[in-house]
């Protein structure tokens, strides 16, 4: 068999042993049990055939995965569409043939990977081992890899492929996502995570290369090879003199009495922070030492998730309050989001949403620019980014300042791509972020780095407690000056992708044939934008300006009283998301007016768009 081939004439005595019945069933079968080598997968497909489990065999091995807004990521275990040893040489093989097309000094300048910290046993998976079969099948080939000795956040990836000027690279993790999950993060030489047309260009390289190569399945080569370096020391010491860049008050810094809490959520985040906070002259901040060190069951918190809240940020609280430290700062488990608590006056704890931060980081970059910058330097030169479902705080506050804001599709591929398009027109860029508590402040990561964010949001904070302020103190000022920008972000679990196409359908045909609400309940619906088809009504040509994507289901509704409310499928997991923001003129101060405006909203977009009973959606757990 050719290397690029399909299996051919199928063996007639493994069909006849094993027949389906279901002549495309039997060959994806086949192919598992000739070319898996991980004994435990191939056990699980094995098991499933004697079973006649013919049904969990089509869902395991009769669809392939598919780039979403973060890379591949899907449950570890057997199947084309999991993440396991076999689809992970299939997707680098695939990765390996379109690189080859594109660079014509692939193999001077190589490719780089890093991985976390996650692991199954039961499928005898890891992201070590998956990262290892990764370089595996591009050192076979002859191409240098950058592989990292131990785990590493997620940002030092794109890092590390714009330092090493490598042509790409891959993270093996799962970020937040639930234990079981892993997956796949490609990054392109630009340093972002890859976008169209690249991604659908691979998966059809991928298709053409699904039998393992000879060499493939050699995960010792990076012990052996001489064409393996390791890009740890360099990168990391790199990394943190580039932080410096955003550092501008390290003698306040150094002198502060604030003390800070850092939990790692069981992840890769507990050392880089430390020398992080090293860097920008911090005393380090106290770890939580039953989630410090990395854990692949989470075992203290029931969802890896920071942004799920007080609820999962209990162990860091309780020693918070121990320590007498008034901020607490979480990673996620790969660290490249942050979340943000801080203790109040009264003694209870406000934990920050993504936007919150947003508003706060916006605020501090700019001024931090314009205090520092030259006398000549143009604001009209300076650029902050945000996702299209995030608060429109920057908007408020780049329309007073006088700098530039742009939006994107959901996910920081867009916001990385775009950043460095505006980086090569020697425009400035400041800051982006998306409201899943991710930013990017600086342009050393073209990505969304919690790293730095943590050790940002420590300087604002004791720069600010030098102002006898708080950080939520200061949240109120920012809203005084640029005007309140109230949302509420949550979801609803569907497994059903029918019933998702359904409610979205229903939105495009809601009075009539291809024709979108006109009210929400007693909301007047001023326009509709659906990124799914490429429509805008507020556009002259009712063309949407940000790109269509069709892969996913997305549609926003701006209201008259000032709220945007849009509904979304994740990208990389089965929620229908929805977000809403009351938008408000600096004049307009009664927050709690604003608030229980933006509630009613919400509840009649649940009930009249969403309609989870009917639609048997389940509830996000409070």
């Amino acid at each position: 068999m050719g290397e690029c081939g399909s299996p051919g004439d199928v063996n007639s005595n493994v069909l006849i042993a094993r027949s389906t019945g279901d002549a495309q069933l039997d060959k994806a079968v086949w192919q598992w049990l000739n070319w898996d080598k991980n004994q435990k997968t191939k056990e699980q497909i094995e098991s499933l055939l004697q079973n006649g489990k013919h049904k969990e065999l089509r869902d395991r091995l009769c669809c392939r995965l598919t780039f979403g807004t973060a890379g591949l990521r899907s449950a570890m275990g057997a199947g084309f569409c999991y993440i396991n040893d076999l689809t992970v040489i299939q997707s680098t093989q695939g990765i390996y043939k379109y690189l080859e097309r594109c660079f014509s000094d692939f193999k001077q300048r190589g490719f780089v990977v890093g991985y976390d910290t996650r692991g199954q046993v039961t499928s005898n998976c890891s992201s070590k081992k998956l990262a290892k079969l990764t370089a595996a099948v591009l050192l076979a080939k002859d191409v240098p890899v950058y592989f990292f000795s131990t785990y590493v956040p997620t940002p030092f990836v794109p890092y590390a492929v714009q330092q090493l000027k490598a042509v790409a690279g891959v993270m093996i993790t799962a970020s937040h996502n639930r234990k079981e999950d892993n997956g796949y993060k490609v990054y392109w030489e630009n340093g972002a995570q890859i976008t169209s047309p690249h991604d659908k260009e691979i998966i059809k390289c991928i298709e053409e290369c699904v039998e393992p190569w000879n060499g493939s399945w050699n995960e010792n080569l990076v012990d052996t090879s001489p064409l393996r370096q390791d890009p740890l020391k360099k990168i990391c010491d790199c990394y943190m003199e580039d932080l410096k860049r955003i550092c501008y008050h390290r003698e306040l810094n150094v002198q502060t009495n604030l003390k800070f809490v850092h939990t790692s959520f069981h992840g890769v985040g507990h050392d880089y922070v430390q020398l992080a906070f090293k860097a920008f002259g911090f005393q380090p901040p106290i770890p939580v030492p039953e989630q410090k060190d990395p854990d692949p069951d989470f075992s203290t918190v029931k969802c890896p998730n920071p942004e799920e809240g007080e609820s999962v940020l209990e162990l860091s609280l309780r020693l918070a309050e121990k320590e007498n430290a008034k901020v607490v700062v979480a990673t996620d488990p790969d660290a490249d989001r942050l979340a943000v608590a801080e203790q109040q006056e009264n003694g209870c704890w406000k934990v920050f949403t993504g936007n919150e931060l947003a508003a706060l980081f916006g605020w501090w970059m700019f001024s931090c620019w314009k205090e520092n910058c030259s006398q000549d330097a143009d604001v009209k030169n300076v650029y902050m980014l945000a996702t299209t479902v995030s608060s429109k705080i920057l908007r408020a506050i780049a329309l007073k300042e006088g700098f530039h804001f742009e939006e994107t599709l959901p996910g920081f591929k867009w916001i990385g791509s775009r950043v460095k398009d505006l980086l090569d027109n020697g425009k400035e860029v400041l800051f982006a972020f998306e409201e899943s508590i991710g930013f990017m402040c600086g342009t050393s990561v073209l990505d969304k780095d919690g790293v730095s964010a943590a050790v940002v949001i420590a300087e604002m904070a004791a720069y600010l407690e030098g102002k006898n302020l708080t950080l939520a103190q200061k949240l109120i000022e920012i809203y005084g000056t640029y005007g309140y920008h109230i949302s509420k972000t949550s979801y609803f679990l569907c497994y059903d992708p029918p019933t998702i196409k359904r409610i979205f359908e229903k939105l495009r045909n809601f009075d009539a044939c291809q024709s979108y609400p006109k009210f929400c309940g007693i909301y007047n619906i001023l326009h509709v934008r659906d990124i799914t088809t490429g429509y805008d009504s507020s556009q002259p040509n009712k063309k949407s300006v940000l790109p269509v994507s069709k892969s996913s289901q997305m549609i926003t509704f701006t209201f008259q009283n000032g709220c945007v409310a849009t509904l979304r499928t994740s990208g990389t997991e089965p929620k229908i998301k929805y977000y809403a923001e009351m938008c408000a003129l600096p004049e307009q101060s009664d927050r709690s007016v604003l608030e229980e405006e933006l509630q009613k909203l919400i509840e009649a977009l649940i009930e009249n768009f969403l309609e989870p009973d009917k639609n048997g959606l389940i509830w996000r757990s409070a």
